[in-house]
């Protein structure tokens, strides 16, 4: 797995301060055929490449939606794949609405056209992890 981090600190919700305990993982799709993660984790730090329209969500409400979620899959600049952790994995995101903001972490792959299925197995493959990951670290501090 190749996670990083690059917690959005200017997006409201991580601003609003709200924690929770977490009781599950909720897995998402950016529903975009846009496999970057440029698209949505910001700023470039080198890894990720530039997002030329500045659109990403480490922004107060990005494209004026209340959205934050805990992290992204999706490719890095040189193409290779990669895990963003956008938020601390106990703060509460905005990725589920209603009440599972409460009691879930939530991430979202990248999606890529799906059609391809080698980009799928990668990505699939590092969701897994992530979850895995997760899971040993919850149990442990329990």
């Amino acid at each position: 797995m190749n996670l990083r981090k690059l917690i959005f600190t200017n997006n409201a919700c991580y601003k609003a301060g709200k924690t929770i305990t977490p009781k599950g993982i909720m897995v998402h799709s950016t529903d975009a055929n846009n496999p970057n993660l440029k698209r949505y984790v910001g700023p470039d730090d080198g890894l990720l490449g530039k997002n030329q329209y500045g659109n990403h969500w480490n922004q107060d409400k990005p494209d004026g939606r209340q959205v934050c979620v805990h992290g992204f899959i999706g490719k890095l600049a040189d193409g290779s794949i990669a895990t963003y952790q956008t938020l601390p994995w106990n703060h509460r995101g905005w990725h589920a609405g209603g009440k599972a903001n409460d009691t879930h972490i939530g991430f979202e792959i990248c999606e890529h056209g799906l059609a391809d299925t080698s980009y799928f197995s990668v990505v699939y493959k590092e969701a897994v992890e992530l979850c895995a990951l997760y899971a040993v670290c919850i149990t442990s501090i329990l």
